[in-house]
């Protein structure tokens, strides 16, 4: 089987397709990288491989059952450079959904994102592209009918960009690599800055001529020597992306700083031969070990985003240990997580990660939830309690028992959110991209506008000022300016609990004019508690609800359950119980009769009026036997904790706050005053919420929503900006822009709070870099910064971003 060599093949053909063949990569036979080389696993060994590509492309094989190929090809598979990749069709064997993200290497700005983005759109078939530049993946919808994974891959490496379907650890090692790469070539350029400096410091201090000519061109070939390790290395990553960029037709923030360092080291070694005129080797090398001190920081601020997904993704268990023979048999067996269906039961020892949502069927322990909530407290657990897929089991072994399969777990269900998350670009980065792009072309035509100015005025100055224009000038700040503080605010808030799905969520959110509430499950518990109870004819309050809870004993409705919690230990037993429908239950306790329910229900047991009138805030539950009442329990959904400190704080910050609910309008009123919540409407079914939003919206109102039931799941998407519970409806989180893992609302403070902090950075970090543009450039144009002060300049503004966007994690 040939895939299309795009090598000659050696003499001896069984030599080199011998796969203990050492001499180059095994997928398709080009020279290993001096370090780092790539491996994939083929025929029960690890294989090097030239680049992520190849590794990629070998995995894909032996994924697919055909590690067969290998024992009989007959030639080297492509290269990522081959313009034709048929070793790229194997990615469309593990299936084309028609929506998927990729990991694409070699993005160095906005320009890369423009370009890109257009390549991938123009593409037949292809729906939607959106590319994260903070984190160098591309989101992809497409046809599959009209397009393959395998088109997309070979677009992208049409233009010069190896890229590869995403995962999390192999895209985190490349970034790793990356990292390590780029601090060596940092260290080398500061290296030789330092030495360059040594020597053309004391040229500087001799400018009244104590210097001899001699001493003065030993210095500078010095410099020019020391200046080599720093150009032909670490200055590698601008000459190779400009290339690249030159190579596509389209210019972008590495054309300018590979030509201005060039112009510059050229315009020097001139001088130096000639001994006539101005060298830069200093400014050079300055400029070099600045730019690509920004770079790294730029990188780190990428990696600390890049690790928030992976913590998630590797914070579920492949394997579980099934119990196939409980109860009668306690043995386990060793299966894959992915397997797990609902009703299997599994051991989760003290240490391990939950493989699935289920629920405890024995032992008592405590959890961790803060990968999946935020919190930092553990949560303790008996039987019956529920156990996230992806909660650490921290105290003692537990038995579970499955709910859902592991792809439909919290985890998993979060991992595809963070996935969607951080794909899009809300207005001010689309903006920012739209002036970056075109700013590196409109750069160049300066430069040159410059150059010649200043040959019909003053020719000696006239490389000088170009150069300065160049380096001074590169939108470097503009296209950093935006992403890095968006990866920054998205890690804080996961660190936080809340998962900004949505790219907009921030910006919109800080506009937010009107904040709208459901109430049950969102300002309130979403489930009843017993808030007073009332006793009659000398019984205590204590023995009447321990009546009352061994009436319901057997009962699953959830007021029963509520009088249950509020009970203390079981004191009696009921027997001959008996339920009426929608009335109430009646049993014998001591050979007495007593009746729980209604009001009427209980009444006609006890032949008189209730003692007191029916003034309960939510449902009132009676208790009495023959010829007495009892008692009266007044059960109702308890309010959060927090909901009363949100409230006031969104209305401190200026913004409007609504309840919308579709419980009755009497509850929903009394609940807004407690809350001192102005506007409330109840009795809203979820076509009238979608109503009230957008009427709310029509009369110019900025709508964040919060809710958490299926029946908000359409307002949810129809307000401007949405925040969905964590622990409500999958169907609520999937319509909302933002979800709250835990069970709180203070994160939606944390995330008005960050909301406003990012817009503020966001727009401090434009205006820096405009103005900067605005100042740096007539004064290189003039000719009154010098090379190497505009290379300090536009390293600085760079470094100024990224720092001010890291003030976000804080």
């Amino acid at each position: 089987m040939n895939d299309g060599s795009h090598d000659p093949a050696p003499e001896d053909d069984s030599a080199a397709m011998n796969p203990s063949a050492p001499e180059g990569c095994f997928h398709c036979g080009l020279p290993l990288p001096a370090q780092g080389a790539w491996r994939a696993r083929v025929d029960g060994a690890e294989r090097a491989m030239c680049c992520p590509g190849c590794a990629a492309a070998a995995q894909a094989i032996v994924d697919a059952g055909c590690a067969d190929y290998y024992a009989t090809r007959s030639g080297y598979g492509a290269t990522v450079d081959s313009g034709d990749a048929p070793g790229l069709a194997l990615y469309d064997t593990a299936g084309n959904s028609g929506e998927g993200s990729f990991t694409v290497e070699g993005i160095r700005c906005a320009a890369c994102v423009w370009l890109i983005e257009r390549r991938i759109d123009a593409l037949p078939g292809v729906i939607e592209s959106l590319l994260n530049v903070s984190s160098e993946r591309l989101q992809v919808r497409w046809d599959p009918a009209a397009c393959k994974v395998s088109d997309i891959l070979r677009a992208l490496r049409a233009i010069g960009y190896t890229a590869y379907p995403y995962d999390s650890k192999r895209h985190g090692e490349q970034l790793e690599r990356a990292r390590r790469k780029l601090f060596r070539q940092l260290f080398v350029a500061g290296l030789s800055m330092m030495q360059v400096m040594m020597y053309a410091v004391p040229v500087y201090l001799a400018d009244d001529g104590t210097m001899d000519a001699d001493m003065a061109a030993l210095m500078g070939w010095a410099s020019f020597v020391l200046t080599l390790p720093a150009l032909l290395y670490s200055a590698l990553p601008f000459f190779g992306g400009a290339w690249r960029d030159l190579r596509r037709g389209l210019p972008g923030m590495d054309v300018p700083v590979a030509l201005g360092i060039a112009a510059a080291f050229i315009g020097s070694t001139v001088a130096l031969v000639h001994g006539a005129g101005e060298v830069w080797f200093d400014s050079i090398t300055m400029f070099i070990f600045l730019l690509l001190g920004s770079r790294y920081l730029e990188l780190t601020a990428r990696r600390r985003a890049a690790r928030a997904l992976e913590t998630l993704q590797e914070g579920m268990p492949a394997s579980a240990a099934r119990m196939p023979g409980y109860p009668a048999a306690r043995g386990t067996e060793l299966v894959a997580a992915a397997s797990l269906q609902p009703g299997d039961v599994v051991l989760v020892a003290a240490g391990q990660a939950a493989p699935a949502d289920g629920a405890i069927l024995e032992g008592e322990t405590e959890a961790d939830l803060s990968l999946l909530t935020g919190e930092s407290k553990t949560r303790r657990l008996a039987p019956g309690d529920p156990l996230p897929g992806g909660a650490v089991n921290v105290a003692q072994a537990v038995v579970l028992r499955v709910e859902a399969a592991a792809r439909d777990s919290t985890l998993a269900l979060l991992v595809r959110l963070v996935d969607k998350a951080g794909q899009g670009k809300p207005a001010l980065a689309l903006w920012a991209d739209r002036v970056a792009a075109w700013s590196v072309a409109a750069l160049l035509v300066l430069t040159v506008v410059v150059f010649a100015a200043w040959q019909l005025i003053d020719p000696a100055r006239a490389w000088p000022a170009a150069i300065a224009v160049l380096v001074v000038t590169c939108p470097c700040a503009l296209s950093l300016a935006t992403p890095t503080a968006l990866a920054a605010a998205t890690d804080r808030l996961l660190r936080r609990g809340v998962l900004a799905v949505q790219p907009h969520a921030l910006e919109t959110l800080e506009r937010a004019t009107h904040v709208v509430f459901d109430k049950t499950g969102t300002l309130t518990l979403g489930r009843p508690v017993v808030r007073d109870t009332r006793s009659f004819n000398g019984i205590a309050p204590g023995t009447a609800l321990a009546t009352a809870a061994a009436l319901e004993a057997g009962s699953a409705h959830p007021l029963a359950q509520a009088i249950r919690n509020a009970a203390s230990a079981p004191t009696v037993d009921a027997d001959n119980t008996g339920y009426t429908v929608g009335q109430g239950i009646e049993g014998s306790i001591a050979g007495e009769r007593y009746r729980l329910g209604s009001a009427a229900f209980v009444g006609a047991l006890v032949e008189r009026r209730t003692p007191v009138a029916p003034d309960s805030e939510g449902s009132a539950v009676w208790l009495g036997r023959q010829g007495a009442w009892l008692a009266r329990f007044d059960i109702a959904d308890a309010l959060r904790p927090e909901a009363l400190d949100v409230v006031r704080r969104f209305e401190a910050a200026g913004k409007t706050v609504v309840l919308l609910s579709g419980d009755e309008s009497r509850a929903a009123q009394q609940v807004a005053t407690r809350l001192g919540i102005r506007l409330a409407a109840g009795d809203q079914l979820p076509q009238q919420k979608l109503d009230f939003v957008r009427e709310l919206q029509a009369q110019g109102a900025t709508v964040a929503m919060v809710g958490d039931g299926i029946n908000d799941a359409a307002v949810l998407r129809g307000a401007d900006v949405s925040f969905a519970l964590g622990g409500g409806a999958a169907l609520a989180q999937l319509h909302a822009d933002c979800v709250l893992l835990g069970d709180s609302l203070l994160p939606l403070c944390e995330a008005a709070d960050t909301a406003r902090r990012t817009s503020r950075i966001i727009r401090q970090n434009l205006a820096w870099a405009s103005i900067y543009n605005l100042c740096a450039i007539p004064l290189a144009a003039t000719g009154l910064l010098s090379p190497w002060l505009s290379g300090a300049g536009m390293a600085a503004s760079s470094a100024v971003v990224v720092l001010n966007a890291l003030r976000l994690r804080k």
